[in-house]
């Protein structure tokens, strides 16, 4: 439905006079032959739209059911608007639900005795499941160099003292001495 007071540019409580003032002006702003034929066919639309608007708000009685149509559209665009909004907060309110019931699964992982096989597995799980994707080879920096370093001389560390051991020297000499992977060190 056409807004007649926004075609005219007037306030909804206008009086005929300024009705009349306004049309005369707009019709005047407007008039198709002033303007070359692009703008003439614009024009022409928008003089018949003043035509109609000045033609219902100058009438009293036309304007007053134009006034109670204009109400009813306008209760109805606000109820539609209502009726969006509620709906909106429905749906983001369902998807806060979502949201939570989600989180709240994922939450809910059974935990296993530590120590466990079924720890393992699920430590292996959530680890796999968190590791960040690696899109490109990433080059190696000084801070892996040392942990490299620093995890080799633990590694000989433990060695040299299972070795002194004496629980433990036996098997030391098996693993190096009979381990066909180191034995071809000592032929």
């Amino acid at each position: 439905m056409k807004n007649y007071y926004d075609i005219l540019e007037v306030n909804r409580k206008a009086s005929n006079e300024i009705i009349d003032k306004a049309y005369k002006v707009l019709a005047k702003k407007y008039h198709p032959d002033l303007y070359s034929s692009e703008e003439k066919r614009l024009n022409e639309r928008r003089l018949k739209d003043l035509n109609e608007a000045y033609r219902v708000l100058s009438d009293d009685f036309l304007r007053e059911q134009y006034d109670k149509e204009l109400e009813i559209q306008e209760k109805r665009d606000n109820e539609q608007v209502q009726h969006r909004e509620s709906k909106q907060i429905q749906d983001q309110n369902q998807e806060q639900k979502k949201n939570r019931s989600k989180r709240n699964n994922k939450n809910d992982v059974k935990v296993n005795k530590v120590g466990s096989l079924g720890s393992l597995i699920d430590l292996t799980k959530l680890l796999i499941e968190n590791r960040p994707q690696i899109k490109e080879k990433r080059k190696l920096n000084q801070k892996d160099f040392l942990a490299l370093g620093l995890t080799a001389v633990t590694v000989i560390i433990i060695g040299v003292i299972l070795w002194f051991i004496p629980f433990t020297n036996g098997w030391m000499r098996e693993l190096i001495f009979e381990n066909p992977l180191f034995s071809w060190m000592f032929k």
